[in-house]
C-alpha cells in the first residue's frame, strides 16, 4: 500500500492513492498509452480510435427564461426517426441509436466498416411545467426542445419579514 506522508495531499488525491494501492501498474499503463498515442499520432494515426468512436454520448445545453425551460441536444449522423424523446413527470428523456457504414470497392480491395451505438440522456425537470404545449424541432443534426411554464408557475410570491 503506498502511504503519504504529507495529510493535506493525501486528503486531495486519496482516490488516486486507493486507485495505486488496487492496480499498481496503472501509472505504467497509462505511460504506455502515452507513448503510442504520442508515436502513432507523429503518423495522423490514433491506436485508441475505435474505443473512442465506439462511444457515442451526444452534448446537451439546458436552460430557462421567463418563459420556457430550452433543450439543445447536438446529434450529429443521426435522422429524425432515430430519435424519441418522451415526457414523463418530472422527466425529459432523449434516446436515439446511431448506425453508420462505410463501404469503398476498387479493384483490388474492399473496405466495410458498420458501427453502431445507442444513448439516452434525463433530464430533470420542476414542477409548474406545461407538459401539453411542449415542442420539439429537428434540423441539421440539432434537437430544439422548448417547454413552457405553466400560467404563474415563475411569478412567485412576495412574502413580508416580521419583526418581533
Amino acid at each position: 500500500m503506498i502511504k503519504n506522508l504529507l495529510p493535506a495531499v493525501r486528503r486531495k488525491n486519496d482516490k488516486a492513492l486507493r486507485e495505486a494501492g488496487e492496480r499498481p501498474f496503472l501509472p505504467i499503463q497509462r505511460e504506455m498509452n502515452r507513448l503510442f498515442g504520442d508515436f502513432f499520432g507523429d503518423f495522423g494515426l490514433d491506436p485508441f480510435d475505435r474505443v473512442r468512436e465506439s462511444v457515442f454520448e451526444p452534448s446537451i445545453d439546458v436552460w430557462e427564461d421567463d418563459e420556457k425551460i430550452h433543450v439543445k441536444a447536438e446529434l450529429p449522423g443521426l435522422g429524425e426517426k432515430d430519435i424519441d424523446v418522451t415526457l414523463t413527470p418530472g422527466v425529459l428523456s432523449i434516446r436515439g441509436e446511431k448506425k453508420e457504414e462505410k463501404e469503398e470497392k476498387d479493384d483490388d480491395y474492399w473496405y466495410k466498416e458498420t458501427s453502431y451505438g445507442s444513448f439516452q440522456r434525463s433530464i430533470a425537470l420542476p414542477e409548474g411545467i406545461n407538459q401539453e404545449k411542449v415542442e420539439a424541432k429537428f434540423k441539421n443534426g440539432v434537437l430544439n426542445i422548448e417547454i413552457p411554464w405553466l400560467e404563474g408557475a415563475r411569478a412567485g410570491k412576495k412574502i413580508t419579514v416580521k419583526t418581533s
